[in-house]
């Protein structure tokens, strides 16, 4: 087996989608929303230039049979993806790709992942020192009737003047920013709300009808983004929340106001920290 760094090429960013969608089918992983390829491939050469030393490619006789991508932000760790094709499943192929991206967390007090429900994904990941936290993700069309008077929060949207912002919200919440990533998720998501009241601040990105990231200083703030986000969801088009675990219940508690459905959805993992709360990670860049 051979392994090498992700290049930031067209061709590497094709090779690792098409890993992903071997190893997922359909789905992203942890039952999360597919991503449209734009973004799948705007992230691994995104990656491939922020954290060359977090991706990595393994192929057997020359076919590329596995992918690791993984993000280090200001003392934070995530594994962004792990695909292995199902042809090589069971030969050690991911714990290799993730021992070689492991070696990007030198130093890093935290660690932050979104897994699937697949019982190999969470051995890899405990044995790898994640704390292990059952998720749910919400889903179903909006029933508008439920949405409340959002009182007096105003929420609007946000653009790059807000990156500050952003990062000073991860930053309470999660240790570190997002960074460059905001940068990349302001260009490929549909939208971005903010909140920035004496109550606290917050942000929401939505696209379509899949709310990929949340965070806020307060669960106030939280609700009223949620509320507002689930409000912008097109008529018709299906709502999603993921990665829901029990520090969330004020997300669960807007979802079945709204008429969405809950289910499982895989885990959050968290390592020297504890789960961020009031928090929605995105599963792609957590």
């Amino acid at each position: 087996m051979i392994l090498r760094p992700v290049r930031d090429t067209a061709a590497d960013a094709e090779v690792v989608q098409e890993l992903s969608a071997a190893a997922f089918g359909e789905a992203a992983p942890a039952g999360a929303a597919p991503e449209r390829s734009p973004l799948r491939l705007a992230r691994t050469r995104h990656l491939a230039r922020t954290d060359p030393g977090g991706c990595w490619l393994a192929s057997i006789d020359g076919e590329p049979v596995g992918a690791v991508l993984s993000i280090r932000r200001e003392g934070l760790w995530a594994p962004s993806l792990l695909a292995v094709r199902p042809s090589a499943q069971g030969k050690g192929v991911g714990r290799l790709l993730l021992e070689r991206a492991a070696a990007h967390s030198r130093g890093c007090l935290r660690g932050m992942v979104c897994a699937s429900d697949s019982p190999a994904a969470a051995r890899r990941y405990r044995l790898a020192g994640f704390t292990l936290h059952p998720a749910m993700r919400l889903a179903g069309r909006v029933d508008r009737g439920g949405l409340l008077d959002p009182g007096d929060i105003p929420v609007h949207r946000g653009n790059a003047t807000h990156l500050h912002l952003l990062d000073s919200v991860d930053r309470r919440l999660r240790g570190s920013a997002h960074g460059p990533d905001h940068e990349l998720m302001l260009g490929h998501f549909e939208e971005l709300l903010i909140a920035d009241a004496l109550a606290g601040s917050g942000y929401c990105y939505r696209d379509g009808g899949v709310v990929r990231l949340l965070a806020a200083t307060s669960r106030r703030i939280a609700v009223r983004l949620l509320r507002e986000a689930l409000a912008r969801v097109p008529d018709g088009v299906e709502a999603r929340v993921e990665y829901l675990t029990a520090e969330q219940e004020w997300a669960l508690d807007v979802g079945l106001e709204v008429g969405l459905t809950p289910r499982a959805g895989g885990f959050v993992g968290v390592r020297g920290m504890r789960p961020p709360t009031p928090y929605l990670p995105s599963g792609a860049f957590l």
